[in-house]
């Protein structure tokens, strides 16, 4: 299929390696011009050369910190109007909520929520503009059933969906779209620390906490990052223009509810 976005000018945050990288090459076959972005130089410029190989056309990056201002802006200067912001950063670790004080709630906050709404905040004027525009953010499984471990996570993520969730009413007459993406377990470094974890904690193998979820799973397996950027690319098509406001759960139909 071809997705309408051609051409089109990208975003992606937390796209040196994981899910992120996922959806930059998703989007970067499509046509669209990606600018990655990640903390690391080393690792980020490798996964800018690869993706440049694969596409056979230069592949910008820029590496910032974007919980820190300074560092948004040097991104949005290498990207200054784009077309397509997908936001995404990892959570902070897994842990007892006894063990989090204020300084450890802050840091989840700033990455998982305050960076994102700023990056939206200083993309979306032109988008709405334009008359064209998706923003996609990057959040997790555990908005929509809460996972042990992961208080810190969920209690950001969740401050994000929630502030989304009237602009995307706002900015869609303006033909720009604003949806959550919500990853259930997919073969990552986060899931492969998640496992280890949980590994410590029930005095059992790493090998052995990932053959449980699995076991678990409909799917009998985890998921594949290719298979998590060919959804962000279709939400971030031409042809998505009617989906907005939502909270899209990929997890192989691990979550047992009907909404």
């Amino acid at each position: 299929m071809d997705l309408g976005i051609k051409g089109r000018r990208a975003i992606v945050c937390g796209s040196s390696k994981g899910l992120g990288l996922a959806c930059a090459q998703a989007l970067a076959d499509a046509g669209v011009e990606v600018v990655l972005n990640g903390r690391a130089p080393e690792p980020l410029a490798a996964a800018a050369e690869a993706l440049a190989a694969r596409i056979g056309r230069p592949v910008a990056s820029v590496a910032a910190d974007v919980t820190q201002a300074p560092e948004r802006e040097r991104l949005l200067a290498a990207c200054p109007e784009p077309d397509i912001l997908i936001t995404n950063a990892a959570g902070p670790a897994p842990g007892q909520f006894e063990d989090w004080g204020e300084a450890e709630w802050h840091a989840a906050l700033q990455a998982n929520m305050v960076a994102p709404l700023q990056l939206i905040r200083a993309t979306i004027p032109a988008m709405r503009r334009r008359g064209w525009g998706r923003i996609l953010n990057i959040t997790s499984a555990a908005v929509k059933a809460p996972l042990p471990m992961l208080g810190l996570s969920t209690g950001a993520r969740s401050g994000l969906t929630g502030a989304v969730a009237s602009l995307a009413r706002e900015a869609a007459a303006d033909g720009v779209t604003i949806n959550n993406v919500l990853p259930g377990h997919f073969d990552t470094d986060r899931l492969a620390s998640v496992f280890a974890s949980q590994a410590a904690r029930q005095g059992i193998s790493s090998d052995e906490a990932r053959r449980r979820v699995e076991a678990a799973n409909p799917a009998r397996r985890v998921g594949r990052p290719e298979e998590f950027g060919a959804v962000c690319a279709f939400l971030a098509s031409a042809h998505a223009g009617y989906i907005n406001g939502q909270n899209l759960l990929i997890d192989g139909g691990a979550f047992p509810g009907v909404f």
